[in-house]
């Protein structure tokens, strides 16, 4: 069976939120099974996309989008 292919997205992220990734990635893991920060990212971008599509957490978000710690200074 021929690999999924993926589209590859490169971002610059903080120590703080390396950190916050491995964390999760460690916690989600399991002894059959170790989950990569990498599923980490798509999942909690397939959370937020689900979420938004119910209208949750809309101001919430946008709230920490405008904290300076995580804008896009690109």
């Amino acid at each position: 069976m021929p690999k999924k292919e993926r589209k590859r997205l490169q971002v610059v992220i903080s120590d703080e939120q390396d950190a916050l990734l491995t964390r999760t990635a460690y916690e989600l893991s399991s002894p059959e099974r170790l989950i990569s920060k990498s599923e980490v990212v798509r999942l909690a971008i397939e959370k937020i996309a689900r979420e938004l599509g119910e209208g949750a957490h809309i101001d919430e978000y946008r709230a920490i989008l405008d904290a300076d710690d995580v804008s896009d200074d690109a």
